[in-house]
């Protein structure tokens, strides 16, 4: 069943503030494989002219994919979780995100359209700092396979 066209432009509550860590930053930097130095020590990351260690472009993806959970976890959206794949992933930086900052994630539906049977949800997630900064605006593109014709 195609996903309700009334729910594009919905916009959700912020989520509550997630402060980003340089343990968190340096997991997440190891586990990609990006080794630079920017990520990991402070005084490299000072030198480029932040004031502490930065996180790798793609590490809003844990805060803004989990804030896209609330749009799917919706029920009067319908979507059917267990046949979405993530279709794809975009980032508009407006400053990196830095150690000590206290994020949260603003989540719209930008956009539902059906092709093949298939629903792709495109989702925004604005982030702001603590101080009401917009960090970053990340898209998510989730795609509900189409059921399977019994």
């Amino acid at each position: 069943m195609a996903l309700d066209q009334s729910f594009v432009g919905r916009t959700y509550p912020p989520t509550a503030p997630y402060e980003v860590g340089r343990e968190k930053i340096r997991e997440f930097a190891e586990a990609v494989g990006d080794t630079h130095p920017a990520y990991t020590d402070a005084e490299a990351a000072k030198a480029l002219g932040h004031p502490d260690v930065i996180a790798p472009p793609t590490f809003v993806f844990s805060i803004t994919f989990k804030a896209a959970g609330e749009v799917v976890q919706d029920p009067q959206l319908g979507l059917d979780y267990s046949r979405v794949v993530h279709g794809d992933q975009k980032f508009a930086y407006r400053r990196p995100v830095r150690a000590g900052d206290r994020l949260t994630v603003t989540s719209t539906i930008e956009s539902i359209k059906s092709l093949a049977g298939n629903d792709i949800l495109d989702i925004r997630g604005e982030v702001h700092d603590e101080a009401g900064e917009h960090v970053v605006t990340a898209w998510t593109k989730l795609v509900a396979r189409a059921a399977e014709e019994a």
